[in-house]
């Protein structure tokens, strides 16, 4: 059991961070670089456990591999009393869960932090590895605005089989199917995920979807009181469309229908062209900006209105211009409504008597 004060290695502990399924994390003092970093361990009640073992190990295998600003990195691999523990780099901030508690983004700072998450996952992607297990808790949102992607425990590689393992008190859900034992979390694993079927890259754009779903709307995609619900709205169901704002821009509108795609081979096929989506709408190509598609179309029909309108007033007031009684100051004639002159005759000068 790691305690405050212990020394690991040239690290010691001061702080209990947090716990989750696959370890707890503590703050810890890099003695010698003078910096302070996360370390990650397994419970006692789990160290002995091959299957989290395994796991472990993996999660320092797949950020051993990353390097970008937009994941938390790894520093090493220590041992404590016949337990490993990772040294990772230090995330204050809070994480979209937390952040998602008091309610959802701005269209702006949405797309912003989804940017960011997309760019993550792309790294992770080029490098061969899936996250598995993107949901809010495992994003931190820095104050700078910067987003870090955490918690690679159920990463797999591409081309890797499934493998089923028991880590039934995790908080990262697991489901009993046909086939086997399902990773993952529901609300945000994929209908194949869900189904224990092969998963690959397209998986994580799924929980992506779910992701921004919620950052715009501030609910989840598919929820329901319990796990067993959740997932079969997410086999079965559709999106909670309707909790969607209505002035979200129709571009980010049709990028979650993309994204959310039951069958994985009409999904969009790579995080890159998610990223490049986001990148287009924040810069406003193609006219598109991130105005709501409500408003444009209200404008359209402003236009419209304003334009009838003044054609209206326009006949009006000519009518109304025709029919007052006038008269012609050169002639003195009277005219009638008709338009014909009352009298013709115009006055003789005197001379002309």
């Amino acid at each position: 059991m790691i305690a405050v004060g212990q020394h690991i290695s040239h690290y010691e502990v001061t702080s209990r961070i947090g716990a989750g399924g696959m370890g707890e994390v503590f703050r810890a003092r890099d003695l010698k670089l003078k910096r302070d970093v996360a370390i990650k361990v397994l419970p006692d009640s789990l160290a002995s456990d091959p299957d989290r073992l395994v796991r472990f190990q993996r999660e320092a295998e797949a950020l051993a591999a990353l390097n970008h600003p937009n994941i938390a990195a790894i520093h090493g691999i220590e041992e404590s009393a016949g337990s490993s523990c990772l040294v990772l780099e230090l995330v204050e901030g809070e994480t979209l869960a937390q952040v998602l508690a008091r309610g959802p983004l701005p269209i702006q700072d949405a797309v912003a932090v989804a940017k960011q998450i997309a760019e993550g996952l792309e790294a992770a992607h080029e490098k061969g590895i899936i996250h598995r297990d993107l949901k809010p808790s495992n994003v931190m949102l820095l104050p700078d605005g910067k987003v870090k992607v955490l918690d690679f425990g159920l990463a797999k590689i591409f081309g890797e089989p499934n493998t089923a393992v028991n880590i039934s008190n995790s908080p990262t859900i697991v489901s009993q199917v046909e086939s086997g034992e399902v990773v993952g979390t529901p609300g945000y694993m994929s209908p194949e995920q869900a189904r224990s079927k092969s998963v690959d890259s397209k998986t994580d754009i799924w929980a992506f979807g779910c992701l921004l779903f919620e950052l715009i709307s501030g609910k989840r995609a598919f929820d329901a009181e319990s796990s067993f619900e959740i997932t079969a709205k997410v086999l079965e169901g559709t999106p909670n469309w309707p909790a969607l704002p209505a002035n979200i821009p129709g571009r980010i509108r049709q990028l979650l229908t993309r994204c959310l795609q039951r069958d994985p081979h009409r999904r969009i096929q790579h995080i890159g062209d998610v990223r490049l989506e986001l990148e287009e709408v924040m810069a406003g190509s193609n006219s598109e900006t991130l105005e709501p598609v409500v408003s444009k179309r209200s404008a359209v029909y402003a236009l419209i209105g304003l334009g009838l309108t003044t054609l209206i007033s326009s006949i009006l007031a000519i009518s109304l211009a025709w029919d007052r009684p006038r008269s012609c100051r050169k002639c003195r004639a009277r005219y009638r409504p008709d338009g014909l002159a009352s009298t013709r005759t115009r006055l003789r000068p005197p001379d002309a008597r």
